[in-house]
């Protein structure tokens, strides 16, 4: 081997050593793991109002079918559907002539029996005197006065037949029984209608007050009316007024109250038909409309946590909580059912001064080593009304 080879060989040592110096220096820098910051906040309880929202569906306090008493043609129809009506504004006009004949023929009646009362009453004062003068029977006064109570009896049968006629006659005028909205009319113009006509004519919804229906947690229900005294009834007067959201999302300007609770749980779905009453002066809901009932929740003095500070595992919700020697630990709480928006009410679990992590909770293991970077109460709560 020459010398410049020598040499070469010497120098690709030199370098290959002094690269694997560098190589272990790095490995002993990096080798050490770092500590990472994580977003935390220190419990304390917290007043708030919780939202719970419901889909619900809309009725008219009154949904009254219109149907005809008597049987024709349709002659006339007042108004169109969706229109705004008022009690006793007619709606259709039915084309029955015979209960104009009806009224005809007892008119006459009545006439023909006046004249038959009027001639046996001219009997009887004619009858009379012969009989107090004994020229005559007295069996002759007995006839004729008979007479006259038959004739004052078929006077008012006519009466009443008249009477009945006209009730007929008025039937071919509908009218409205109620203030309220008219719905759907599937008859038109020369339709045959009737009593026993399967279709009504249509239906008026009453809108001075409507009901909004909706379903509810058995669970949630019990923990409304759990801190309530007395009956369910008065449970329920006792729970807050409720809001209404329009299908534009707008909220309505008149508040509601929860009137009755169904007895009966649906064993499917484990909820509660409810019903809630809102004022319509204005007639601006309309039934069949598709809402939103929301119902407060008053919270005083609890503990609030953010959802996003969670993770679930095995159907059960776990919170991290950082001890002052800065390593972590996963807490099982429980939370009130069906707690609404970003935010969990912490029934147990957790307590007051409790120092929990506020993000990438899922990822942290027991005992893992952090830096803590509290937050403002403030600024965790800043969206909770």
């Amino acid at each position: 081997m020459n010398k410049q080879s020598f040499l070469s060989i010497l120098a690709a040592s030199i370098v290959i050593a002094s690269c694997g110096k560098k190589d272990d220096k790095s490995a002993q820098a990096g080798g050490a793991p770092q500590v990472k910051e994580y977003k935390t906040l220190i419990l304390q309880p917290q007043s708030a109002t919780l939202n719970t929202d419901y889909p619900a569906s809309i009725q008219g306090q009154e949904n009254i079918e219109i149907r005809p008493r008597v049987e024709g043609y349709i002659e006339k129809i007042y108004v169109d559907e969706g229109a705004v009506v008022k009690t006793g504004q007619p709606l259709f006009k039915i084309n029955a002539p015979e209960y104009e004949q009806q009224v005809r023929t007892a008119t006459a009646s009545i006439k023909s029996a006046q004249a038959s009362v009027s001639t046996a009453k001219l009997a009887v004062n004619k009858v009379k005197p012969l009989v107090d003068k004994g020229i005559i029977s007295k069996y002759e006064l007995e006839s004729a006065q008979y007479n006259y109570e038959s004739a004052m009896a078929t006077l008012a049968q006519a009466n009443a037949a008249l009477v009945n006629a006209k009730v007929n006659l008025g039937y071919t005028t509908v009218t409205s029984p109620v203030n309220g909205v008219v719905g759907s009319i599937p008859f038109r113009l020369g339709s045959l209608v009737g009593s026993n006509t399967a279709e009504p004519l249509t239906t008026v919804s009453s809108i001075g007050n409507v009901y909004a229906y909706f379903a509810m947690n058995e669970k949630v229900l019990l923990s409304f009316t759990k801190s309530a005294s007395g009956s369910l009834a008065q449970k329920i007067k006792q729970l807050p007024a409720v809001s209404l959201l329009l299908s534009d999302g707008t909220e309505y300007t008149e508040k509601g109250r929860i009137e009755t609770v169904n007895g009966l749980i649906n064993t499917e779905t484990g909820t509660v038909n409810i019903r809630a009453r809102f004022p319509n002066p204005r007639g601006i809901i309309r039934s069949g409309s598709s809402t939103t009932v929301r119902i407060p929740n008053e919270i005083k003095d609890g503990l609030l946590i953010p959802q996003s500070a969670t993770f679930e595992l095995q159907d059960k919700i776990f919170a991290v909580t950082v001890g002052k020697d800065g390593k972590t630990k996963n807490v099982n709480i429980t939370v009130m059912e069906n707690t609404p928006g970003n935010y969990y009410v912490v029934t147990s679990g957790l307590n007051s001064g409790d120092q929990i992590v506020l993000e990438g909770v899922a990822t942290l293991k027991d005992g893992s080593q952090i830096k803590v970077q509290n937050q403002s109460a403030e600024t965790v709560y800043a969206d909770l009304k």
